[in-house]
């Protein structure tokens, strides 16, 4: 691809509504998370089935990852993504009927299977615009839209329903959801260079895609690396308040010191991928995210002091949440361009499989004696092994597909 078209500044319209689209999905994954007592009470339901609003969403997308990949590698990502922001819109439209909580959920559902058909064309937009020394940079900037959406249900929703009703934030979010859903289809575009490299591989299907990724040792590594990395970030977050609380955090001020994480991580998503561009070099800055994850863990276990927390957790999320970012270029690096779609779906398949695996054994392990503290154990574990395994990654930085699919 000639350089002049990846100089093109409308390369930053493309990934701007790109951030804008994922950023909405993740707002819209989280927002039950703060209401989920309130949702209980108002509907009569269990926990179990209140937190199915959020728990469909890895479910489903173990289940979507590799078609929506693949499909965007076969038909492009304007047309997937636009494809998943219908859907999304249309699932924001159901949950405006409040008076059912199973209307709550088909609309939930709806946006769930939005979610790998929007999140899936992250390296593809990258790759399509942006030269190599851009790439790590483009796709941390598509995750801090990412974790910036996060945040923003998370802290905004408690708000807008209590001062306006379940009802009128759920208007609020689908008129949003809409007009950022018109502006990518009116706006995104693809390159028209890439063309041929998605003619190439039309007649690929997601079981082809997947075999192509399993014969790549390297790539599978890094594939490995994310089940560990969201599983423990899932995790985490998923037991986040019961884990402080072993030490007296009041859940309120778990909840800031999580909000503080997230917030570190959209800053680190714009600081790391940017240095790892600048190094030529992905698995120094891996490594480093890896072994920073591990230290900054410890003083959320053993902590009761919360400027101590507060530290650990903001670092927490500068160092470690960037490594998705890297990780997720690594994959585009390493299957090319033309199978950037397929190698994200596969990534993000195994990390939202380690999430619900892992949350679920921290449950499981939890227990009126020993506490959380088997289930902090388990997260150090993998921690250890995240960071042992960088050490093993192939370094992906101009890279071609053939040396990793020979295990160079």
């Amino acid at each position: 691809m000639k350089e002049g078209v990846y100089s093109n500044p409308y390369r930053w319209v493309v990934l701007a509504c790109f951030m804008l689209l994922a950023g909405i999905n993740q707002l819209l994954w989280l927002n039950f998370v703060p209401l989920l007592g309130e949702i209980q009470k108002t509907y009569n339901i269990s926990e179990m089935l209140a937190t199915s609003l959020t728990l469909c969403f890895p479910l489903l997308y173990v289940f979507l990852a590799m078609p929506s990949g693949a499909m965007v590698d076969r038909r492009g990502y304007r047309l997937t993504l636009s494809l998943g922001a219908i859907i999304m819109t249309l699932g924001t439209i159901v949950r405006i009927y409040t008076g059912s909580f199973w209307a709550l959920l088909v609309g939930q559902v709806l946006v769930a299977i939005a979610q790998p058909f929007i999140l899936n064309g992250i390296t593809k937009v990258a790759a399509d615009w942006f030269e190599e020394h851009q790439r790590a940079l483009a796709t941390g900037l598509g995750t801090a839209g990412m974790f910036a959406g996060m945040a923003v249900g998370m802290a905004v929703t408690p708000a807008l329903n209590e001062a306006y009703g379940l009802q009128i934030t759920m208007i609020i979010f689908a008129g949003i959801t809409g007009f950022i859903s018109i502006l990518f289809i009116l706006l995104a575009k693809e390159n028209p260079e890439g063309i041929q490299s998605r003619q190439e591989v039309q007649t690929y299907t997601a079981f082809s895609e997947m075999m192509q990724i399993l014969r790549q040792p390297a790539l599978l590594l890094v594939i490995i690396i994310a089940f560990l990395a969201l599983g423990y970030f899932n995790g985490l977050t998923t037991w986040f308040e019961a884990l402080l609380s072993e030490n007296g955090v009041e859940a309120l001020d778990a909840g800031i010191i999580g909000g503080v994480m997230i917030l570190g991580g959209i800053v680190g998503s714009l600081i790391l991928p940017a240095i790892s561009d600048r190094l030529e070099k992905r698995k120094p800055v891996l490594i480093l995210c890896g072994i920073t994850g591990l230290i900054l863990t410890f003083p959320l276990f053993l902590s009761s002091n919360l400027t101590v927390l507060y530290w650990s957790g903001g670092l927490l999320g500068f160092f470690f949440l960037p490594g998705y970012a890297l990780l997720l270029a690594m994959s585009e690096e390493l299957a090319g361009a033309e199978r950037a779609g397929g190698a994200a779906g596969a990534l993000m398949l195994a990390g939202n499989a380690g999430g619900v695996i892992v949350a679920t054994i921290m449950g499981l392990m939890h227990s009126g004696e020993s506490g959380w503290r088997p289930a902090e154990y388990l997260l150090v574990a993998i921690l250890v092994s995240i960071f042992l395994l960088a050490f093993w990654t192939t370094e992906s930085f101009r890279m071609k597909p053939a040396e990793a699919s020979a295990g160079a």
